[in-house]
């Protein structure tokens, strides 16, 4: 049985939504999960694979994807991990989206993707007692 759908948006696909997508799945089972940009990269990023490895989320097998219409229309909460635009992807704000601000891990030391992978679990794990309430 398939939950509702929440889908984690950024420009690369490579860091924040990556990890918004590991934690999501971990903690959330009554919903389904993914993470999108607009400008996937060809793989993630390696410190961001890492960090997660160390709280025990393995997010190797997860992908960039390119962020389609339809991705944004089949889901049930879109979040936007903070660096989209109404003019970069206008049809993201048609759905009522959660816009997190979170600081892109790209350049970033590993002690920094650290601190953003623990602000993203605080958030992640807020989402998810919200969602579970509205359901």
């Amino acid at each position: 049985m398939q939950g509702p759908h929440v889908l984690f948006v950024c420009v690369e696909n490579a860091g924040r939504s990556q990890i918004a997508e590991g934690f999501f799945r971990e903690h959330a089972n009554k919903f389904e999960v993914s993470s999108a940009g607009t400008e996937p990269k060809s793989e993630l990023n390696p410190i961001v694979v890492k960090v997660m490895d160390e709280v025990g989320i393995d997010i190797t097998n997860q992908k960039p994807k390119l962020l389609s219409n339809k991705m944004i229309q089949d889901s049930f909460r879109t979040i936007n991990m903070g660096c989209m635009n109404k003019e970069s992807c206008p049809s993201l704000f048609v759905n009522a989206v959660l816009d997190w601000n979170i600081t892109d891990p790209k350049g970033k030391t590993i002690e920094e993707v650290r601190k953003i992978r623990d602000q993203i679990k605080l958030e992640v794990l807020s989402l998810i007692k919200k969602l579970e309430d509205d359901i």
